[in-house]
C-alpha cells in the first residue's frame, strides 16, 4: 500500500518522485537536510504558520529568518524577501497557509537571482492550484502532511516529500530509513560524488528482513508511513478534488452571507485555487465573538495566537513586538469557523445566523 500510494500521489500531484515519511514535520526536516542545509545557514520563511515550519529549519542546525506576510492572504510577502537575504541564506521556505498558494513566480525569480533553493511547505494545501499547476510542483522540493485534520488526512500521522529531482529523491529515501541499505548507499555516493552502480535486491521484502538494512551510510531518521495509513489514504485520494470543491462552495457561501458584516472574510488571489484547509475570519472583537459562538455550540480555533518570531523558543533571535507588524496584527484578530466537506446547509446557516447576531 505504501508503494502504491507513493505512485498514485505522484500521478495526482504531477511529479516524478513521492517519498512517504512519518509526518509533515519529518518531511520538512528531511527535505532541508537533503538539500545540504545545516549549521550556519539561513532559511527565509514566514512567521505566520504552524511552529513546525521554523522548527524544522532549527532542527537541521540552520536559522529561520522571518519575513512579514500579506494582510489579505496571510502568505509571505515576496516584496519583502530580498532585503532579508544575506551571504548565509540558502533557501526560501514559503508556506501555502490555510490552503492558499503563495505567489510562487516572484519567489522563484528571487531564488534564481540569488541561487537559492525553494522548499514548498504545502502541508495545508494538498490539491490547491497556482496558475494551473498543483502545489508541490512549484519549487525544488515540497512537503505535505496527512495529519487527520488536513484536507487529505489519515487516521494518525503521515507525510510526503515530492520532487522532480532524481538525486534529491534518492537522498530523501536514504535519510528516512537510518541512511541504510541500497538507498543509503546511493545517497552516500551522490553526496560524496562517487560514481558507482548500486544493485537493488528485489528478492527480499524490506518489511520482513533485508540484510542490507544493517549497513548504514548516513546518519538518518526512522520516518516511515505505515501500511494501514497508506491504505486509508489510497481510499481517500480519489475523493480529494470533490471534497476540496465542497470546501470551496462552503467558503463561497460564507463569503456571500458575511459580506455586509464587520467581519473580514478571506481573500483569494484570482490566479490560485484555494482549498480552504481553514476558513479564517478577522474580527476586532475576537475574544468576545469566539466566546459567544462557543456558548451557541459553534467550534472555533485561533490560528495562530502568537506569531513564531515572538514565541519563547525564538527569543534568542532578537525579534521584538512590532518587528513584523502584519503577522502580529493577524495573530490578534484571526479565527477559524467550521470548514469541512460534509457541512450541511442547516449547519452553515446556523453558523452565519449567529455570526450576524453577534454583530447586531
Amino acid at each position: 500500500n505504501v508503494k502504491e500510494f507513493e505512485k498514485e500521489f505522484s500521478e495526482y500531484i504531477g511529479v516524478k518522485h513521492s517519498i512517504s515519511v512519518g509526518n509533515g514535520t519529518d518531511a520538512l526536516v528531511i527535505a532541508l537536510e537533503a538539500l545540504g542545509i545545516g549549521e550556519g545557514d539561513e532559511v527565509i520563511t514566514t512567521p505566520f504558520t504552524f511552529f513546525a515550519t521554523a522548527e524544522s529549519i532549527s532542527a537541521v542546525g540552520a536559522t529561520p529568518v522571518f519575513v512579514d506576510v500579506r494582510l489579505d492572504t496571510f502568505n509571505i510577502d515576496p516584496t519583502k524577501i530580498e532585503e532579508k537575504i544575506t551571504p548565509r541564506t540558502k533557501a526560501i521556505m514559503p508556506v501555502h497557509i490555510f490552503g492558499q498558494p503563495v505567489d510562487m513566480d516572484e519567489i522563484n525569480e528571487i531564488a534564481r537571482k540569488y541561487n537559492l533553493k525553494v522548499i514548498e511547505d504545502a502541508c495545508q494545501a494538498v490539491g490547491a492550484n497556482y496558475k494551473g499547476k498543483k502545489t508541490g510542483t512549484l519549487g525544488d522540493i515540497a512537503c505535505f502532511s496527512f495529519f487527520p485534520t488536513k484536507n487529505l488526512g489519515c487516521a494518525g500521522d503521515g507525510g510526503m516529500i515530492v520532487t522532480n529531482d532524481d538525486k534529491l529523491a534518492t537522498i530523501c529515501r536514504g535519510l528516512k530509513a537510518h541512511g541504510s541499505g541500497e538507498n543509503g548507499k546511493k545517497a552516500y555516493n551522490i553526496l560524496n560524488n562517487i560514481n558507482e552502480e548500486v544493485e537493488e535486491d528485489n528478492s527480499v521484502d524490506n518489511t520482513v528482513y533485508n540484510p542490507l538494512k544493517y549497513y548504514n551510510y548516513l546518519i538518518g531518521y526512522n520516518s516511515r508511513l505505515d501500511e494501514v495509513q497508506a491504505a486509508i489514504l489510497r481510499i481517500k485520494l480519489p475523493l480529494l478534488d470533490e471534497w476540496n470543491e465542497k470546501r470551496r462552495e462552503n467558503a463561497k457561501f460564507y463569503n456571500q452571507q458575511l459580506s455586509n458584516t464587520e467581519l473580514v472574510t478571506p481573500n483569494e488571489d484570482d490566479y490560485v485555487k484555494h482549498v480552504y484547509h481553514m476558513y479564517i475570519l478577522q474580527s476586532e472583537k475576537r475574544e468576545e465573538l469566539v466566546e459567544f459562538l462557543k456558548e451557541n455550540g459553534i467550534a472555533t480555533g485561533i490560528y495562530y495566537p502568537v506569531p513564531i518570531h515572538l514565541q519563547k523558543a525564538y527569543t534568542d533571535l532578537g525579534y521584538k513586538e512590532g518587528s513584523l507588524p502584519n503577522a502580529e496584527y493577524l495573530s490578534e484578530r484571526t479565527f477559524a469557523i467550521p470548514m469541512f466537506a460534509e457541512l450541511t446547509d442547516e449547519e452553515k446557516e446556523y453558523i452565519v445566523k449567529n455570526l450576524k447576531k453577534f454583530g447586531e
